[in-house]
């Protein structure tokens, strides 16, 4: 029978079933479009509530500051009526003969630093360390050159350094200015790590970049100069890494593509996950979405023939503040010339040494960083051979943040933790140990250049970083109390916190804000596609070494410095005229109704200044959100990749470190049964104080039978005893006989516990009651007598470490 003749004989539908399928297929279909129609209800609604809060939380902020400059004014012409009352025919005299004076004086000061800008760029702008130095590798001479060389700095007279001490290599920030900041002065981090006995080193750099140089080449020179100090160092423990803002991002590629090679890394206001911040406070992660992605930087970079000019950055930077960059900065000079001098003149051969960047380094930085964030997310990639996922990095990070920074608030340099790691125990499981510590109120270059800080976080980190390799894997906030003395004799009281992945998400307001992000990442890529096909070969075309060099002079900081310098012949006779000033220097008084008033007013300029300057910030972020928050760019940044915190299904006891560590948990020795009690104990307290973690350090490094074990050994069993407490904590305490069967072992175990524990009135309840638990477990009397002394148990009598 064929086709035809079976449709045919086949009985026709009925004409009501018809309509029943008909009819659950419409309303089918209806239910799906009205499901599509809440989706985009609910994009509406979220784009809605999101701008609107934006704009609400500028409105408020806009009131307070009217408000604000209002009271301010109204203070201000209060002391005006006030000093009116005591102005005397003599008053104006003086303070107009004080007023000229100090404007010559405030002239020729800025010539002087014209002049020190034009001769520190023919010298090829040297670094401004405040030491002497030798060097060690010149990066030009590397098979890929690049413009970094490693110096070791000498000591200062009567510092001494221990060759077998722990190195220290600082890197300082190579984002438009030159290098030097972290040693700028005495009072600086390497002068904290000097007169703590260290061998210091330091990576700088020179104007220009090798024409080849890729940021893949720059971290592979870094790894170099790492292997060169650990061979001139064959005793000393891995060096210790220090980045300052830029520098720390390029300190964690470090650590990151080279897992084994470095001891501690220390990130000095680095940010690294550039997305976060809080609405209403860090209008600069807005820049890359208002001025058009990594397309901007790709312009420049051809306008300049293939070098990106780094002083642009420095006026984005400048631009921020402008009421202290462009004002205060310089009336605070104008005010108090002779005071301010040395100083000005010495911060600003560093702040006006401008550096260049190859193109493809300023578009790594730009797409990777600024823009797309992929550091932070898991998809940043050096080269084809080098991808970088933070988790791989080893050694352990510690953070130094400031609610003051607001080029790096905390945000942006602590979401990565929750970028990265989807909670504690993920932390752990990798063998992380991460720091941190948040000061109240530093600027952002006071994180390196204060010398109180040098004095105080900068000096603690380094007393404590040897111990804080001796601390279980985890998560922590350094915690810093001033208690006794004054000068060099304070001491301060250091805690640890164990802190969770939500107390890094605290210190923003919330992270909804970054939904926005996602689209500017995927239009500046369009962007750049764009303008690579279409803008790119015209401007090529159009630039040669000759308008380049045109270009970086006609920069507005190059050309305000060379307009102001000796290069000028309107300012020849200032410095004759300024040394005549100086010897017949006639000062007002400081109570000098004039001079108050000229103080009023600078004070009430810097307060509009900083008014507007808030104004345009509120909308700039307004519009941000106006345009990246629609449904339509939501949609256009969906195909991102998500954080790799946020991937699903991550089952960390299937993570190798984890099962390989479980399946030892009644397997070890003395050493391991030690090791893990303090663990124990260690997460009965939730906080590590310093002495004790100072005593556990001299236990581990220093006794036996941890010394003989080596660095190595020693931080394997602390994470493979972390991941067992971690993920079974009562198996890990059940089996503690299983380590130690002999009675005398067991007891000399809860003796060094109790060592590095401390006195009993020092003890939590939480701590004695972990201590009962283990003498109850191992059969061991109950406590009642003062801690013993330790005494060490020789490697033979406790047998090898556990594998």
């Amino acid at each position: 029978m064929n086709l035809q003749t079976e449709n045919r004989d086949a009985p026709a539908p009925a004409p009501q079933a018809l309509f029943d399928a008909g009819n659950a297929e419409a309303l089918a279909d209806l239910k799906r479009f009205m499901r599509e129609v809440n989706v985009g209800t609910d994009y509406a609604k979220s784009y809605v509530k999101e701008v609107a809060r934006v704009a609400s939380i500028h409105a408020d902020a806009t009131r307070k500051t009217l408000a604000r400059l209002q009271q301010q004014q109204s203070e201000a012409a209060a002391g005006v009526a006030e000093a009116c009352q005591r102005l005397r025919p003599e008053d104006f005299a003086a303070y107009a003969v004080d007023a000229w004076q100090r404007g010559v004086l405030f002239l020729d000061l800025q010539r002087q630093r014209g002049n020190n800008f034009v001769h520190h760029e023919r010298e090829g702008c040297p670094t401004v360390l405040a030491y002497d130095y030798d060097v060690v590798i010149d990066g030009s001479t590397l098979e890929r050159p690049v413009n970094y060389s490693l110096v070791a700095i000498r000591p200062p007279e009567g510092v001494t350094v221990q060759p077998d001490s722990r190195p220290y290599i600082i890197i300082d920030p190579r984002a438009g200015h030159g290098s030097g900041i972290g040693g700028f002065k005495s009072e600086s981090e390497v002068g904290v790590a000097l007169h703590a006995g260290h061998p210091v080193y330091f990576c700088i750099f020179t104007t220009l970049p090798a024409p080849t140089q890729t940021l893949a080449d720059v971290t592979r020179a870094e790894a170099h100069f790492v292997r060169e100090v650990q061979r001139r160092h064959p005793d000393s423990p891995k060096p210790v890494i220090i980045g300052n803002c830029q520098g720390g991002w390029a300190a964690m590629l470090l650590a990151a593509t080279n897992p084994d090679l470095t001891g501690p890394v220390v990130a000095n206001g680095s940010p690294l996950s550039y997305w976060s911040g809080t609405r209403g406070r860090n209008p600069m992660r807005y820049l890359g979405g208002l001025c058009g992605g990594v397309v901007p930087a790709m312009l420049l970079a051809d306008l300049g023939n293939g070098r990106f000019d780094g002083a642009n950055l420095v006026l984005n930077f400048e631009a921020l503040n402008p009421g202290n960059t462009w004002w205060r900065k310089y009336y605070d000079v104008f005010a108090n010339t002779e005071q301010e001098a040395e100083r000005y003149l010495e911060f600003e051969r560093w702040w006006s040494g401008f550096y260049f960047m190859n193109e493809n380094e300023i578009r790594w930085i730009v797409e990777n960083l600024f823009v797309g964030n992929r550091l932070a997310r898991g998809g940043a990639q050096l080269d084809s051979r080098m991808h970088v996922d933070l988790r791989n990095i080893r050694a352990p990070v510690i953070v130094f943040a400031s609610q003051g920074d607001n080029i790096t608030p905390p945000p942006q340099a602590l979401n990565w933790i929750a970028d990265v790691y989807s909670s504690v125990k993920d932390i752990k499981a990798r063998g992380q140990r991460i720091v941190y510590t948040v000061h109240d109120s530093i600027g952002h270059l006071g994180i390196f250049v204060s010398a109180a800080v040098a004095k105080k976080e900068h000096r603690e980190i380094v007393s404590t970083l040897e111990a804080i390799e001796a601390m279980a894997p985890g998560l922590y906030e350094m915690k810093i109390e001033e208690v006794t003395g004054e000068g060099l004799d304070k001491r301060f009281v250091i805690d640890f916190k164990e802190r969770t992945i939500d107390d890094i998400r605290a210190l923003d307001d919330d992270r909804d804000d970054e939904n926005a992000f996602p689209a500017v990442s995927r239009l500046s890529e369009l962007g750049a596609e764009f303008y690579s096909l279409l803008a790119r070969p015209v401007i090529r075309a159009m630039t040669n070494d000759a308008t380049a060099r045109w270009r970086v002079n006609a920069q507005p900081l190059r050309a305000r410095q060379y307009l102001l310098s000796d290069n000028n012949p309107l300012l020849a006779p200032v410095a004759a005229l300024a040394e005549t000033v100086r010897g017949d220097r006639r000062k007002a008084g400081a109570g000098n109704p004039f001079v108050q008033w000229e103080r009023t007013g600078a004070d009430l300029i810097t307060a509009w200044m900083d008014a507007a300057r808030d104004m345009r910030d509120g909308w700039l972020e307004t519009w941000f959100y106006a345009i990246y928050s629609s449904p339509f760019m939501r949609a256009i940044g969906a195909t991102e990749p998500a954080r790799i915190s946020d991937v699903p299904g991550t089952d960390l006891r299937a993570v190798n470190e984890v099962r390989q560590a479980l399946a030892q948990i009644t397997r070890g020795n003395y050493a391991v049964a030690v090791i893990r009690m303090l663990i124990l104990l260690a997460r009965s307290r939730k906080s590590v104080r310093r002495d004790r973690l100072e005593r556990a350090n001299e236990l581990l490094s220093e006794r036996e039978p941890f010394a003989s074990m080596g660095e190595a050994a020693r931080t394997r069993i602390i994470h493979q005893q972390t991941l067992i407490c971690e993920f079974e904590p009562e198996k890990a305490l059940k089996t503690l006989p299983l380590l130690v069967p002999d009675a005398a072992y067991r007891a000399r175990a809860v003796e060094t516990c109790e060592y590095v524990a401390g006195a009993d009135e020092e003890m939590s309840e939480e701590t004695r009651a972990v201590f009962d638990n283990v003498r109850e477990v191992l059969g061991l009397p109950a406590a009642g007598t003062a801690p013993a002394q330790v005494t060490a148990i020789r490697p033979a009598a406790v047998g090898e470490s556990a594998g």
